[in-house]
């Protein structure tokens, strides 16, 4: 493995940046600047190449000695057709390429702003993490990257050292599971940060129970290819080194999704942000080592989404609503003691405000959950929750509260062809 002299770059006088990102959905956003067009893309080991999508016009790039391409993923389809663009300025924080290649995909149906509910437009990984050493905080939410010819390591008392081997400029770490009264070998796993999940793995047999109590069959998510589905269940215990977890949430994509994309044989599935928000996590690509630090979520249950409930931001609804407004008189203003001015209220007026506010709509629902014996179904529009209107909440802090706390009750209020009707569910603990 070697590393180019070209890429993204710090100024001379710099040993290292910071900035702040956004964590959503246990994915990290960072704002990411393209020819002059400030930007949020994903943080993502997973990926060789950067990457923008929900473009629906070339021109918005340079697109010089552009060239057609094939993008493949996890899903059930066939990938999708990406442009080469080269010769790009990009900028992360004080970082700077001016001649970052870009693959640009104008297949307008993969949105991942629709599932994360802030706009998300691209995906940046072995780019960003061959040029630097980089330190993803997932506490305090700040990403700090070193220039490698400038960074020392510290010794570090509380932290487990991972050894890194790279296929097709993807990190791979080896850990052990326990599942069945039984602990693996070591295993093969991506470390793939933009992987909402703990962990997925490729193979059940000899690691999922028969036990259709143990495992439920769900939506996974939305990969390039399309729709993942699979299998959900919990391993009893994940160790990283001499860290190790117990009751790890755990996915088994079906076969269909992964066809295709198993080029590294070694490869038995990976690692995703559920598990790694736990650490602060530094990846060192030129040492070939992660360096994972145990933080405040380290001890945190691993919970599902116990409401079986997938929402979409769907578009946009148009609110009316009453406000008011003081009017003053200042003509009639008289000076206090320290000499400034007291307004005098004349009356109060009345009007109506016209907004655009986040329509918030049901794309899944899994079979037997709380969701489902409600009566919710796909297309339903969610209007209100506990009594708020739910485009006063952001999509993220929903999924966040579809896993917070077994028995907790959800009082919606449900739009269908133009029929309002209220619902309710009660988390419940799925394994």
């Amino acid at each position: 493995m070697c590393f180019s002299q070209q890429g993204l770059k710090l100024p001379s006088e710099l040993k290292k940046d910071k900035v702040s990102f956004e964590l959503v959905n246990n994915l990290v956003i960072v704002p990411v600047e393209v020819n002059g067009d400030k930007l949020s893309f994903l943080l993502d080991t997973g990926v060789n190449s950067t990457i923008l999508f929900g473009i629906t016009e070339a021109d918005s790039l340079r697109v010089n000695n552009a060239k057609i391409l094939k993008v493949r993923g996890l899903g059930e389809g066939d990938g999708v057709i990406a442009l080469k663009s080269e010769n790009n300025e990009l900028r992360i924080g004080n970082a700077i390429d001016r001649h970052h290649t870009i693959n640009v995909i104008f297949e307008e149906s993969l949105n991942f702003s629709t599932r994360m509910g802030i706009p998300i437009h691209g995906i940046i990984g072995y780019d960003f993490f061959k040029s630097f050493v980089v330190k993803t905080d997932y506490t305090s939410k700040k990403l700090i990257f070193y220039d490698p010819k400038k960074y020392r390591s510290k010794k570090c008392n509380n932290c487990v050292e991972l050894n890194l081997q790279f296929h097709n400029n993807k990190p791979y770490a080896k850990i052990k599971i326990a599942s069945l009264g039984k602990t693996s070998d070591n295993i093969t796993l991506l470390v793939d940060s933009g992987s909402s999940d703990a962990l997925w793995l490729f193979e059940e047999e000899g690691v999922l129970s028969a036990d259709p109590e143990k495992y439920f069959d769900d939506f996974l998510g939305l990969g390039f290819s399309g729709n993942i589905f699979g299998k959900r269940s919990k391993l009893d215990e994940v160790w990283l080194g001499d860290f190790y977890l117990k009751e790890v949430k755990v996915a088994f994509p079906d076969k269909s999704a992964t066809e295709g994309i198993r080029f590294f044989k070694e490869r038995d599935g990976s690692i995703g942000g559920d598990l790694l928000k736990r650490f602060t996590v530094t990846m060192d690509y030129q040492s070939k080592t992660m360096i994972l630090k145990k933080n405040s979520k380290f001890s945190a249950p691993f919970y599902y989404n116990m409401a079986g409930l997938t929402i979409e931001h769907d578009g946009v609804d148009v609110v009316t609503e009453l406000t008011t407004r003081r009017n003053f008189d200042f003509a009639g203003s008289s000076k206090t003691e320290n000499g400034t001015a007291s307004k005098a209220v004349t009356d109060v007026s009345v009007f109506t405000q016209i907004s655009l506010v986040p329509r918030y709509v049901i794309v899944n629902v899994r079979e037997g959950s709380p969701s489902d014996l409600a009566g919710l179904e796909i297309g339903d529009e969610i209007i209100t929750i506990n009594g708020s209107a739910a485009h006063n909440t952001k999509l993220f802090e929903l999924n966040t509260l579809f896993s917070s706390k077994v028995g907790k009750r959800i009082n919606l209020k449900i739009k269908r062809n133009n029929t309002v009707f209220k619902a309710g569910l009660t988390l419940k603990k799925v394994i």
